[in-house]
């Protein structure tokens, strides 16, 4: 575990933008080198710990998209759209940085081991508690100033008028940083906050492109001659018989269900295959690939 400080190695000039208690420390396990990233490429995506599939769906499909292009997806690993968003960034293979405001060996909730563990290994985990803090009231705000301060933008996805995500968007304004949301149903609670934000302003993201948009990147859309994986390509040879749940895929190739999740985001960032709104996968016929087995990769 490392320590890092103001005008010390790692620490980055965006954390001196800091409102509110003063950030004299972190704790930091994991690869400090990220927080020497691009910092026009850093992007927070938040929202609601009570979010619906929808909300799901699209923080994974966007934190895939924006960590493959090479932005790095900060969020608060709470349960529901942050998590989303960690595991979309892991699954592409590129770069994510997590938030606690417990310390940063304790995960918050319990049940968040896993990512915790995946994030430490792969990416970042930051905070300004001590190693061993538990869960204190007003941690989360806490957090949520230094995710504002990191991110070049913050992204809500989906968050009711109480969430959290709501006070990073606000602390994010006050600090002059770019807030945009994605729409959301305007009969659900869930998105009530994230509606209201665009109603008053924030930039609305409709799509990876518009995601993009916000640090500055975007998607090389050059057709390629791809090359897959085994299980990548048996999942390709399968839709195109038409459509696909994800369970059912797994069943029929023979692998277990987070194996064929994970190739099913890779196939969508490189934009073979595409999410429907009942959850099922279709094909997008883009490109012709090349299926290669595992042990020629």
């Amino acid at each position: 575990m490392l320590t890092l400080a103001p005008g010390g190695p790692h620490w980055p000039e965006a954390l001196n933008a800091v409102r509110g208690p003063r950030l004299r420390q972190l704790w930091a396990i994991g690869n400090p080198e990220l927080l020497a990233g691009a910092p026009d490429h850093f992007l927070a995506i938040v929202g609601t710990r009570e979010a619906s599939s929808y909300g799901l769906r699209v923080a994974k499909s966007f934190a895939r998209g924006l960590a493959a292009a090479g932005a790095t997806v900060i969020s608060g690993m709470a349960r529901g759209i942050d998590t989303a968003a960690h595991e979309g960034a892991l699954e592409a293979g590129g770069k994510t940085i997590a938030v606690l405001g417990t310390g940063p060996d304790v995960p918050y909730p319990a049940g968040n081991r896993w990512i915790h563990s995946q994030v430490a290994e792969r990416g970042l985990i930051i905070s300004e508690s001590k190693p061993g803090t538990t869960a204190f009231r007003g941690c989360f705000p806490r957090r949520n100033r230094i995710i504002a301060a990191l991110s070049h933008a913050t992204l809500v996805v989906e968050a009711g008028h109480r969430s959290g995500a709501l006070n990073t968007a606000a602390v994010a304004l006050e600090m002059g940083r770019v807030v945009a949301a994605v729409p959301g149903m305007i009969d659900s609670a869930r998105a009530a906050g994230s509606n209201l934000l665009l109603r008053d302003g924030a930039h609305p993201v409709v799509s990876l492109d518009d995601a993009l948009g916000l640090v500055g990147l975007s998607r090389d859309r050059t057709p390629v001659r791809f090359e897959m994986h085994t299980i990548e390509a048996d999942i390709w040879d399968l839709l195109g018989l038409g459509c696909q749940l994800p369970d059912v895929l797994a069943e029929r190739v023979g692998a277990s269900l987070r194996e064929v999740q994970a190739s099913i985001g890779r196939l969508e960032v490189l934009g073979l295959v595409t999410h429907r709104d009942d959850g099922s996968v279709e094909r997008t016929e883009i490109a012709q690939p090349k299926a290669v087995s595992n042990e020629a990769a």
